[in-house]
């Protein structure tokens, strides 16, 4: 064993145990855990012992727009004028600021909790809209940040061809993204081999139906071995869906589940915007429904149906998608308060059978929803699961006289802005006491990148 692992208090499968041991693979896989057991010869967890939260959805270089785009556009604000506003930014952003920009929210993300991050990843051209030398260059900067930064990534190149729904051509604004079918496979075949060479993961982002026709789609889906992940924004805004109906007659969520083969594999990221039959379809479809509420909320998308989602047994992991907030405990947060707000209620999202509090429940959840969604084995401290572990911060004031069955609950629902203390990796201490080992040179770096870019 590579290591063993002792902490007093440790959140597995089964619930908080007491005095458990994992021992730990060389290669950073669980290979046992007992409770009940001594933890002589064993390195001591410094506080309770939970697992990683999986990052399904993120955009790393939109890190670099968070507090940028304050001002109401003329005429109103929404979701589409920020898009204008986040095209206009990407326009300065060469491949070095890239690359900056993702390994500084990489740092974030480690230090908040995140073990792992699926990066949406659809900026693939120079600013000029050309392909680079090597058209796989920036997919290449976002691994170089991932390893560097020590964050486990899952990979979702995204293919996009078009500005709407029925095949409309795209904009200026979109140059930096578009594929053809024929471009995207190659890039996908180069990035497979790093994938099977260097040991981190790869799946495929057909970006939205109204980016992709359904032609494209079946052939981006059919680019990949069987259960390799597939994501895929859906039902977002109002807007969208009101053009999908126009295209096709059908809403979003439901002309996938009718004709895209939507299964375990895939994560439809938003699902915003869906009536009662494709809230119980998406359910029973075991695709993971990917939110990034705190995302949803900066951009006003509107609130996910999450109290019939899940009632209805459907899963689910959350993401900091533009990276505005890089925290999984806000995002479960403001998930179930934003049912609250709808529902005039409290702990909502409290399953009828479940025992543990509301924050337990969904911070359990959301890591089961996401391992699935990142297709890897974790998001529990577990035999077989990737020892993706972060130790809570028990001296915080705000976890202060909380036992474990509620100590989730004041990470997520309390005043505590730091509840992570340290972050393993595959079995590799990444985050020590709130601190990354790298986190000084990458923010020079990413501030040396924003002062170019700001120029």
């Amino acid at each position: 064993m590579a290591l063993s692992l002792f902490a007093a208090n440790a959140l597995t499968p089964e619930g908080w145990r007491r005095d458990v041991r994992i021992d730990i693979e060389a290669q950073g896989t669980i290979a046992a855990v007992h409770d009940g057991a001594s933890g002589q010869g064993a390195e001591h967890a410094a506080g309770p012992l939970i697992p990683g939260m999986p990052n399904l959805h993120s955009h790393a270089f939109q890190r670099a727009i968070a507090g940028r785009t304050g001002r109401a556009a003329s005429g109103g604000d929404s979701f589409w004028t920020w898009r204008a506003a986040m095209y206009a930014f990407l326009d300065r952003v060469d491949a070095d600021a890239f690359a900056a920009i993702a390994a500084q929210a990489y740092v974030e993300m480690l230090k908040a909790g995140y073990t792992r991050v699926a990066e949406f990843h659809y900026v693939h051209h120079d600013p000029g809209g050309k392909p680079y030398a090597d058209p796989a260059e920036l997919a290449r900067r976002i691994v170089a940040a991932a390893t560097a930064t020590g964050i486990a990534l899952t990979l979702l190149p995204v293919f996009y061809a078009h500005a709407g729904f029925g095949g409309t051509p795209a904009v200026a604004g979109q140059r930096r993204f578009v594929h053809s079918v024929a471009t995207y496979a190659r890039v996908i075949e180069a990035l497979a081999k790093d994938a099977a060479r260097d040991g981190w993961n790869l799946g495929v982002a057909p970006h939205s139906l109204r980016a992709v026709t359904p032609d494209e789609l079946a052939a981006i889906v059919a680019l990949v071995p069987q259960r390799t992940p597939i994501h895929i924004h859906a039902a977002e805004q109002q807007g969208e869906v009101d053009d999908c109906v126009a295209w096709s007659g059908e809403r979003p969520i439901a002309w996938l589940l009718d004709h895209a083969g939507v299964d375990s594999r895939w994560c439809v990221v938003h699902a915003t915007h869906m009536t009662a039959d494709e809230t119980r379809g998406l359910a029973a479809s075991a695709a993971v429904a990917g939110l990034a509420p705190t995302t949803e909320a900066d951009l006003g998308d509107g609130t996910f149906a999450a109290r019939d989602y899940l009632g209805a047994g459907g899963a689910f992991g959350v993401g900091s998608d533009s990276n505005t907030i890089v925290d999984p405990y806000a995002e479960l947060r403001q998930l179930e308060w934003s049912q609250r707000l709808a529902h005039r209620s409290r702990n909502v999202l409290a399953t009828a059978t479940a025992d543990a509090p509301v924050g337990l429940a969904l911070y359990a959840a959301a890591a089961r929803g996401g391992a699935r969604a990142a297709g890897v084995a974790a998001g529990a401290i577990a035999p077989g699961c990737r020892a993706d572990l972060v130790v809570l911060d028990a001296t915080d004031p705000a976890l202060a006289g909380h036992g474990a069955d509620t100590m989730l609950d004041a990470a997520i629902f309390g005043p505590c802005r730091k509840p992570v203390r340290d972050v393993m990796v595959g079995g590799r201490w990444v985050v020590r006491d709130g601190r990354h080992a790298d986190e000084e040179p990458v923010l020079r770096s990413y501030r040396s990148a924003i002062a170019e870019i700001s120029r």
